[in-house]
């Protein structure tokens, strides 16, 4: 299944409506960065979007780089270093505190590309930093069903659509609206990863599961296991 969006504004090539998520409001993931980050220290931020967490994380001093394969995406974030390239090809030459890869991109159903993306965090995380992962663990896959979803303000988010097509393998749309006339829809794959699995993949790019940070375990931490090249 290819990822697709539609929708008013532009729509990135995985989806994502780029108008929709300019309303969007960081949620916790400033305070989860803060709190394996040094004072002041570099993070780079993979799949940065429009801005949404790299802003707040300006705001409390962190030097960022934001990276996203969208420059309509990039155009709106301010008070960071913004590089526009593939996260899976992503080659800076240089190290970070703290590498973040969020929205769930490592479930992607492409298995190629998930060890694209975290050996992209391995190659990037200095000795002793953080790999914050955000992913969807096996049991909220499991309560996934058409009409999930949630409000916030004048903002609704609701699964439109969800089929498991093979074992372990989800495809879904979620529908977007933004008042009585703004309307979005993304469709994309995703993969339904156990916790071993999810170690796996982490092992064999050089990085150790540490730990959940959330109750929900949505957000990973994840360390070099050694200085990796």
């Amino acid at each position: 299944m290819r990822n697709t969006g539609t929708g008013p504004g532009p729509i990135t090539p995985d989806g994502s409506p780029v108008e929709f998520y300019s309303k969007l409001e960081a949620g916790d993931e400033p305070g989860i960065v803060a709190g394996v980050t040094p004072p002041g220290g570099s993070v780079l931020e993979l799949g940065a979007g429009v801005g949404r967490v790299t802003h707040p994380l300006v705001g409390l001093g962190f030097q960022v780089v934001a990276v996203d394969e969208s420059p309509e995406m990039l155009a709106r974030v301010r008070g960071a270093r913004t590089v526009v390239a593939r996260v899976q090809e992503l080659r800076l030459g240089e190290r970070f505190d703290t590498v973040m890869l969020a929205s769930q991109l490592v479930n992607t159903g492409d298995d190629a590309a998930r060890q694209a993306l975290l050996a992209a965090c391995a190659r990037h995380v200095k000795p002793g930093g953080a790999v914050l992962i955000q992913w969807m663990p096996a049991e909220a896959h499991d309560r996934w069903h058409v009409g999930l979803g949630r409000q916030d303000g004048d903002i609704t988010i609701t699964m439109a659509a969800v089929e498991e097509v093979s074992p372990g393998m989800f495809h879904a749309t979620m529908r977007y609206t933004h008042g009585d006339d703004q309307v979005w829809t993304q469709s994309f794959s995703s993969r339904r990863l156990t916790d071993d699995e999810l170690a796996a993949a982490l092992a064999a790019e050089g990085l150790r599961l540490e730990r959940f940070l959330t109750d929900d375990r949505t957000w990973v931490l994840a360390v070099p296991d050694a200085f990796t090249t």
